[in-house]
């Protein structure tokens, strides 16, 4: 009793995407595609199952990867607002601190 070793086929990301396509896309029974490609349904589910488990990272967007060019804008006009308000606190500041040392200069309650 001999058993003949089958070589196990290594299939690229990409050639699994189109495989995977031909169900997904086109419409193809699993029995068909499996047929051509002389695939397992087990691996060809298995496969489906890595698909599924992994559309949430690839949807996601780049924001997750640092800050969009327009979060970059609004942060560095964030800044120059608050700065503008900075300077803007310290003048009141020091117009109040004359109009309160004019007051006692003048002797008005």
């Amino acid at each position: 009793m001999t058993k003949s070793k089958r070589s196990r086929r290594h299939y690229t990301a990409e050639q699994k995407a189109e495989i995977l396509k031909e169900h997904l896309v086109d419409k193809v029974p699993v029995s068909e595609v499996c047929n051509k490609h002389q695939l397992q349904p087990s691996v060809f589910y298995d496969w489906l199952k890595q698909v599924q488990g992994n559309l949430v990272g690839a949807l996601m967007t780049s924001t997750s990867a640092g800050p969009s060019k327009r979060e970059k804008e609004l942060a560095a006009e964030n800044a120059q607002l608050k700065a503008r308000l900075a300077k803007k606190d310290s003048v009141i500041a020091e117009i109040a601190a004359e109009y309160t040392q004019l007051k006692k200069e003048l002797g008005e309650p």
